[in-house]
Parts: structure tokens; sequence; C-alpha cells
């Protein structure tokens, strides 16, 4: 659980604006998305792969 200090007169926006870039910067979010269904090893290989290519070919295309 993540705790912001609000100060006195402080805008709640601003306070929830802080409080999602915390969460983002700690992965929180990556790891309940990890935790919430089982990926076989396979499966996350085999994605990693496909970005792989992806990625390859966005910067070939980047360097013709």
């Amino acid at each position: 659980m993540f705790k912001i200090a609000v100060s006195e007169g402080e805008n709640i926006e601003r306070a929830l604006k802080r409080y999602k870039q915390k969460f983002d910067r700690a992965g929180a979010k990556r790891q309940l998305q990890t935790c919430k269904e089982f990926a076989k090893p396979s499966v996350k290989r085999r994605k990693q792969l496909q970005k792989a290519k992806y990625i390859q070919i966005l910067k070939d295309m980047e360097l013709s």
C-alpha cells in the first residue's frame, strides 16, 4: 500500500497525480497483471520473440 502525505490546503488532484506516479514507478501495476493469470514459460518466450521481431522490423524500416 502506498501512502501519500497531503499537506494542508493541497489540491486533491495533485495528490492523486503523485500517487499514480509512485504507483507506476514501483512497478506494482505490472506485478498485479503478471500475478493475475499464469502464463507458461513457453508463452512468455514466444511473446518476447514476437516483440523482438517487431522492434527489429521497425529499426530496419527506419534505416532504409
